[in-house]
């Protein structure tokens, strides 16, 4: 007999164990340091702004954005696979009991954003209005708005129109948005008034569901398999995960641009492809443009010379290290073997290019100290970084590409 309630407990737990796989890879010793370091100078530089947070500060818009923002993501993660549509179709009407862990293991599972939300804005809400008393009662509002919206994302999965789906969590994000503002605000009323309108809005969702009695397994399943897919891209910044299935753009104009000053000659067939491949795959090149806005952004403000310098070469380190598992990228290509070329060859064409690739970003780090009008800062920059991605390049790198 069909016992939902076990065939759940299966899947969480097969999915909990693949997830802790990787975490253990992605969370190793020189990743956690990088954080530690970054969430040390974050929480230096937000404490030195919030004493000197100027009185008309937008606090409430922030805070009601952000908390609203969290209440309206949020995903449901079914734990289903391809071939459910076939095997438990017919099973659908004995699915309720594991449907309704789903929800719940997916409110558990979300509950770090809320922590981490509330944990970030305390002090601004503290700084902005002297004290916490009342942030509490926003957070257990916080609490129970999520979990509306996510069995208001239930019942949307069974409208296979995504625009409905669409104006649905716009709707739900405004309202949201409006309600915490009048609620910080301290406007009751007008508070009120929203809830009333963000409870019809709940309503007209679960009258949707109703209309539709059959699950869109496909949807339910595509939704699945899009998060575990991001899950996997993330990880595969880390470590080797063989069953990520990479999406590859044509990027005509930036493959163009790589490779234009190539010369066409056979000693530059890896260098050619590789160029390639970092245009086409949106793991590495990314990855590599999300690294290097977050820190020119963190370089442009941070006042004090030294620690934007660490702050660069930090990221210098974390985009190296991401980048270099480029060299497995072609692994499982056999005709690659084919090429009248050595191993060598090979290996100086990724390091070639993860070299140019790191004084790029030196570059760029180092232009970013400039126009803050510091000269000497610059220099310590584009000394230390042009320095730093030839040690760890040619110290590092070269003896891990085997």
């Amino acid at each position: 007999m069909f016992n939902a309630q076990r065939f759940f407990m299966n899947r969480f737990r097969a999915y909990v164990k693949e997830t802790s796989r990787y975490l253990q890879y992605m969370l190793n010793g020189h990743t956690a340091i990088a954080i530690l370091f970054l969430l040390s100078a974050g929480a230096y530089y937000y404490q030195q702004f919030l004493s000197t947070l100027p009185a008309n500060f937008p606090t409430v818009w922030i805070i009601a954005f952000f908390f609203s923002l969290v209440a309206t993501y949020s995903p449901i993660q079914t734990f289903l696979k391809e071939a459910d549509l076939v095997f438990l179709l017919p099973a659908e009407q004995q699915m309720s009991r594991y449907f309704f862990n789903a929800i719940f293991v997916s409110y558990l599972l979300q509950l770090y954003l809320v922590i981490l939300v509330l944990a970030v804005f305390a002090p601004l809400y503290a700084a902005s209005f002297g004290d916490y008393r009342g942030y509490w009662l926003y957070a257990i509002v916080l609490l129970i708005l999520k979990a509306w919206n996510l069995m208001a994302t239930w019942w949307m999965l069974k409208i296979r129109d995504k625009y409905s789906r669409m104006f649905d969590n716009v709707a739900r994000f405004i309202l949201q948005f409006v309600l915490f503002f009048f609620f910080i605000e301290g406007s009751p009323v007008f508070a009120g008034i929203t809830t009333f309108l963000l409870f019809i809005l709940f309503l007209y969702a679960y009258y949707l569901n109703m209309r539709q009695k059959a699950l869109a397994w496909d949807l339910l399943i595509e939704k699945d398999r899009m998060r575990m897919r991001s899950f996997y891209r993330l990880a595969n910044m880390f470590t080797d995960v063989p069953h990520l299935k990479s999406q590859v753009k044509k990027r005509h104009w930036l493959v163009h641009l790589l490779t234009a000053r190539v010369p066409f000659d056979q000693k530059n067939s890896y260098t050619y492809l590789y160029r390639i491949t970092l245009a086409r795959s949106s793991d590495y090149l990314g990855m590599y443009i999300r690294l290097l806005v977050i820190g020119l952004i963190a370089i442009y403000y941070i006042p004090q010379q030294w620690i934007a310098v660490l702050i660069g070469i930090l990221f210098l380190y974390l985009a190296g290290l991401q980048l270099m598992t480029i060299w497995q990228h072609h692994r499982i290509v056999l005709w690659i073997d084919l090429y009248p070329l050595s191993h060598d060859a090979r290996k100086q064409a990724v390091i070639r290019m993860l070299q140019q690739l790191l004084f790029l970003q030196t570059i760029l780090f180092t232009l970013t100290v400039v126009v803050s009008k510091d000269i000497t800062g610059s220099l310590m920059m584009l000394i230390g970084g042009l320095l730093f991605s030839l040690l760890f390049v040619y110290g590092y790198i070269k003896g891990k590409l085997k």
